[in-house]
C-alpha cells in the first residue's frame, strides 16, 4: 500500500506543477497584452486581470501539493477563463488572432 500512496502523491505533485503552470502562463501572456484591448474586447480591465491572475497564482504555488484543494480548483477556474475566453478577445482586438491564412483572415 506504501507503493501506491508515493504514485499517488506523486500524481498529485505533477498535476499542481501543470496547474500552477497554466496559471503562471495566463500571468505572463496578461503582462504581455496592451492596455487598452481588454475594455475594447468588453473584458475587464487590464489591471484587475492581472489582480486575478496574480492571487490564482500565488495561490497555485501555496497549494502546489494539493491541487484539488477548494482555493485551487477556483484559481485553475480563474486562469482557464482567462485562456478561453479573453485572451482569444484581446488578440484579435490587437491582430495577432490565429484565424489568419497567406491571403488574410479565414
Amino acid at each position: 500500500m506504501d507503493a501506491f500512496g508515493s504514485l499517488q502523491g506523486l500524481l498529485t505533485l505533477i498535476i499542481g506543477v501543470l496547474a500552477l503552470g497554466v496559471q503562471v502562463f495566463a500571468l505572463v501572456d496578461a503582462l504581455r497584452q496592451r492596455t487598452d484591448a481588454f475594455p475594447a474586447a468588453g473584458k475587464l480591465t487590464k489591471p484587475l486581470w492581472l489582480a486575478i491572475l496574480g492571487v490564482a497564482t500565488a495561490i497555485g504555488v501555496i497549494f502546489v501539493q494539493a491541487p484539488f484543494n477548494f482555493f485551487a480548483l477556483i484559481a485553475f477556474v480563474a486562469a482557464a477563463v482567462y485562456l478561453v475566453d479573453v485572451r482569444p478577445a484581446v488578440r484579435a482586438i490587437t491582430g495577432r488572432g490565429g484565424n489568419n491564412g497567406p491571403y488574410g483572415p479565414w
